[in-house]
């Protein structure tokens, strides 16, 4: 793992040669098609009943040690996961690695914290006191992209990206991006930006995998279209699709399925489990394990970007770093399509 001594320039380009990278939209900006997603540590996501069931800081600094060695310089958190812990701990990791400027640091803005901002919204005063409260906890001047969490039906688009337009006038931000984000709502923030002059948004972070393809009827579309970044979250939708799990069968306690069920309550039954049997079987086909066939069919999405993973334990990243060598054709992922919804009509 990395020291704090051992971050050189030359030890950075002998990772990179493990690793693909591809551009952030239009930003100029290039990450790798892995973003280590940080949202379980010192909780599950922004669930305040589970915060502290998360990682603590030994486990996150391997996981982030672990992800810098493999080449992952995107690392993608939020000021509510853990009521702030997550990006405390990166910010206490970057403190040590001193790997800030190599690193594109993503965070998100929208639920109410425990400490600073008590409303939940996209209020130019909730904007403003947030992203304080997240440069303080990532122990940073600036953050390389900040995400709106989702939109807040409470709060005119404009007077939003009013704000982050400050922030990015200010240096405190270098680009903006949305997430859980519909098409007609992303289009009507990039027409405000348009004609207001504003800083828009440059990327979206929407769910998407084999079992949740949504986005592909118009936000896609619309994101080629306005050449955004897409950065999905949930490529194996909670670890359903690495075969982990058998239907009728308890989640291991510690599992964030037996711990955060409810994002995944609409996929528990039958008819997903054979979907997941003809992955696996498809999988086995290729030598290859089912949750790194299931990641590479959202990486080879020609719009994809970089899908984010949410390792918890090192070994995790075997079946993630494997994704990365698996090239599948259109037809490809096509035929896996075809061939899980066959099997589980």
């Amino acid at each position: 793992m990395l020291t704090a001594d051992d971050t050189s320039e030359k030890n950075l380009y002998h990772l990179e040669e493990t690793m693909e990278y591809r551009l952030l939209g239009r930003t100029g900006v290039h990450i790798s098609v892995l973003g280590l997603g940080c949202g379980g540590f010192g909780g599950v996501g922004s669930a305040p009943e589970l915060f502290g069931k998360g990682e603590d800081q030994p486990t996150a600094f391997s996981l982030m040690d672990r992800a810098w060695e493999a080449g992952i310089n995107f690392f993608d958190t939020a000021d509510s996961y853990g009521g702030g812990a997550s990006e405390t701990m990166i910010g206490a990791w970057l403190k040590t690695r001193k790997v800030r400027d190599k690193l594109v640091l993503s965070t998100k803005v929208f639920y109410a914290m425990a400490e600073g901002p008590t409303d939940r919204s996209l209020s130019r005063r909730h904007i403003m006191q947030a992203v304080e409260g997240s440069l303080r906890r990532l122990q940073t001047d600036y953050i390389d992209l900040y995400v709106t969490m989702e939109p807040d039906p409470n709060t005119p688009v404009e007077e939003t990206l009013r704000a982050m337009e400050e922030l990015v006038r200010a240096g405190k931000v270098r680009f903006i991006g949305a997430s859980n984000i519909d098409a007609r709502q992303l289009s009507e923030s990039l027409s405000t930006s348009r004609r207001l002059n504003l800083a828009r948004y440059e990327s979206v972070q929407n769910g998407y995998n084999l079992l949740e393809r949504a986005i592909e009827a118009e936000v896609l579309p619309l994101a080629d279209h306005e050449q955004l970044a897409i950065t999905p979250f949930g490529p194996t939708a909670g670890g359903l699709l690495t075969g982990k799990y058998r239907y009728g069968e308890p989640a291991q306690k510690d599992s964030r399925m037996a711990l955060r069920p409810q994002p995944y309550q609409h996929l528990l039954n039958q008819r997903t489990f054979r979907s997941i049997d003809a992955l696996r079987a498809a999988a086995a086909e290729r030598g290859v394990t089912t949750g790194a066939l299931a990641l590479a069919w959202v990486l080879s999405h020609p719009q994809v970007t970089a899908a984010l993973i949410g390792p918890r334990r090192i070994e995790h990243f075997a079946t993630w770093l494997e994704a990365v060598d698996i090239r599948l054709t259109p037809n490809e992922r096509a035929a896996l399509v075809s061939q899980m919804e066959a099997v589980a009509a």
